[in-house]
């Protein structure tokens, strides 16, 4: 009978510490990555944060609250700390923006990249936020060379093994723009700023600059194909053929150019990469859709040097 009561006890006492042990874990749906800077700008690094909010707009505030705040450990600082200053921010369609005033600009063109990597890395971890982009003003960022930033997404900003970010380098790309009447190509050089390990792939960065439009040194002389507004879902290439997933609002022309204008001008720029030979344009991940009544995206197209001029 006293071994019986012996084992009964150390029963209870087992269950005592087992339950006692599950209600110390950790709640890992709260916890999220925070990005922060290496103490000599090159690279980001990621530490784990546990959040108090739930509710969307609250865990925004939080999550950016974290990106200000200079981390315990000296050897990081916080990418949204400095001089600059967080004018304001809005969620549109599960885009995240950002109001910053006008001494963002000033930071050095590779600690600007970087902190656009950590906080973009950051804040789409948010349910909802699947895009963030950065203003100046409420006017969008631009680069050095003036070409606008655009819309960025977490995939733009891939870890490596390491869990880093390592620093930019410059890259050349080719692009098509149109001509002042709107029927013809006008081939551009640019040169960007940007991370050659983790950051965007060329050809989503192609799609995005094609999608800013033309650099304010060139505005008055070429001029912007594609929507504006267009979002990028998802660019990948597969068997030399580049498969490029756009928002509907690639569908709402807002310039005087032609169907051929706006899909050639995508098409040329990436068949410029040596990887790809043919272009697909899908909208919410469907090509059987019809561009402008007269295109359909149902068929890849590949280089079309016949629309190409070097009238300006």
């Amino acid at each position: 009978m006293k071994k019986k009561w012996v084992l009964a006890g150390l029963l209870l006492v087992l269950m005592a510490v087992v339950s006692c042990g599950s209600g110390e874990q950790t709640d890992r749906s709260r916890i999220y990555n925070i990005y922060v800077l290496n103490k000599e700008e090159t690279r980001i690094y990621s530490k784990e944060y546990e959040a108090e909010s739930t509710e969307q707009e609250a865990l925004i505030g939080e999550l950016l609250e974290q990106l200000v705040t200079t981390p315990e450990k000296l050897e990081y600082r916080a990418p949204l700390s400095g001089t600059f200053e967080l004018l304001n921010y809005s969620v549109e369609e599960k885009q995240l923006i950002l109001n910053f005033d006008e001494q963002y600009k000033g930071l050095p063109t590779t600690t600007e990249v970087l902190a656009r990597a950590a906080v973009v890395r950051t804040m789409t971890q948010v349910k909802g936020i699947d895009y963030v982009s950065f203003q100046i003003r409420s006017a969008p960022l631009t680069d050095s060379a003036g070409n606008m930033v655009g819309v960025m997404s977490a995939d733009m900003f891939i870890d490596n093994a390491e869990s880093e970010i390592s620093s930019a380098e410059k890259v050349r790309v080719k692009l098509y723009f149109a001509n002042e009447a709107g029927d013809r190509l006008i081939e551009t050089n640019r040169t960007l700023v940007y991370n050659s390990n983790t950051n965007v792939s060329m050809e989503r960065l192609v799609v995005e600059q094609l999608i800013g439009g033309p650099s304010d040194q060139v505005k008055d002389k070429i001029f912007p194909t594609v929507n504006p507004e267009t979002k990028i879902i998802s660019v990948a290439v597969r068997d030399g053929t580049c498969y490029v997933n756009l928002s509907e609002n690639f569908l709402t022309q807002m310039y005087s150019v032609t169907s051929e204008v706006t899909i050639y001008s995508i098409a040329n720029s990436l068949v410029e990469l040596p990887n790809i030979s043919r272009v697909q344009i899908a909208i919410n991940g469907d090509s059987n859709v019809t561009f402008r009544e007269n295109t359909s995206l149902a068929v890849t197209y590949g280089r079309n040097l016949d629309i190409v001029t070097t009238t300006y």
